[in-house]
């Protein structure tokens, strides 16, 4: 019945396909009935719910197909391949998007501290799908159920709150609360790295800033990501490069912007990644936009 209002609440306030800011920070509805496959992207900390339809997010090769069983949580920066494959205007994808504030997430997890149920952790893989339950279904359908200005501002916060919260105590908040524990050196160099991709950043500097060695931040930011440093800042470069020409970036403009400066090294790479050169990635997006 929760799940069923919330699709309720989308289809009454967005009549069409797109993106519906709901004045809340950070928390968006969406709408889409027409199938887009996979492409580049790239997942800020986030959780992603679907009441109707199903996404599917691809990172480093492995699947998660995700529909209205299961709310997808990513709580660092991933570089992914994300597409509604399966959206129709008789089966349309409908969910929410929040993004996740890191520094809340932060607080709670101390807070919890050892009052928190501890579940053994699973391999992550970097992104997970946790299983709805009751806290975090009617959680989430207050907050999505605040439209007046008032409301919003008075109570917006504190629901706001009490999700993250309710995300923190789910099946997959042991794997949440150790990627926002405050001693995390991974998620603190990958969040470095998200925001400096145009800056020459080596796996040497990348270890420092986890206060790590080399060897042991090599080790566990591989079983935190499924990849090596060195494969995870090339597919943030290539995927923020791939959707800035999607969105009409240049592609020289582009391979600057996340800290190419050799043009035929950033069309080399991007080839090997995604099959085709930048050009023909670039004349590929023009006729999806005309």
């Amino acid at each position: 019945m929760t799940k069923t209002t919330i699709r309720q609440i989308i289809e009454r306030r967005m009549p069409g396909d797109g993106l519906f800011q709901t004045g809340i920070r950070g928390v968006q509805l969406f709408r889409a009935t027409e199938a887009v496959p996979c492409v580049p992207a790239v997942y800020e900390p986030c959780v992603i719910a679907i009441v109707s339809g199903a996404k599917e997010a691809v990172l480093d090769g492995y699947h998660h197909v995700y529909d209205h069983r299961d709310y997808l949580i990513c709580p660092v920066s991933m570089p992914v391949e994300a597409g509604t494959p399966t959206a129709a205007p008789d089966k349309p994808l409908m969910g929410v998007y929040i993004a996740l504030d890191t520094r809340l997430m932060m607080e709670l997890t101390m807070e919890m501290g050892h009052a928190a149920v501890t579940k053994p952790v699973a391999e992550a893989r970097g992104i997970r799908l946790s299983p709805w339950d009751d806290g975090f279904a009617e959680a989430l359908l207050r907050l999505v159920q605040l439209e007046d200005a008032a409301d919003l501002s008075i109570l917006g916060e504190a629901r706001l709150r009490e999700l993250h919260y309710a995300i923190l105590k789910g099946d997959a908040g042991a794997f949440a609360r150790q990627a926002f524990a405050p001693g995390n050196g991974i998620a603190r160099a990958i969040s470095h790295l998200s925001n400096h991709l145009h800056d020459t950043v080596s796996i040497d500097d990348m270890a420092t800033r986890a206060g790590m060695s080399r060897a042991v931040f090599h080790r566990r930011f591989k079983e935190a990501t499924t990849m090596s440093p060195i494969q995870f800042t090339k597919a943030m470069r290539l995927n923020h490069a791939a959707m800035k020409i999607s969105a009409g970036m240049t592609v020289s403009a582009a391979a600057m912007d996340v800290g190419y400066v050799s043009p035929s090294q950033f069309s080399r790479e991007f080839k090997r990644m995604y099959g085709a050169s930048p050009r023909q990635w670039s004349a590929t997006s023009e006729s999806g936009r005309s």
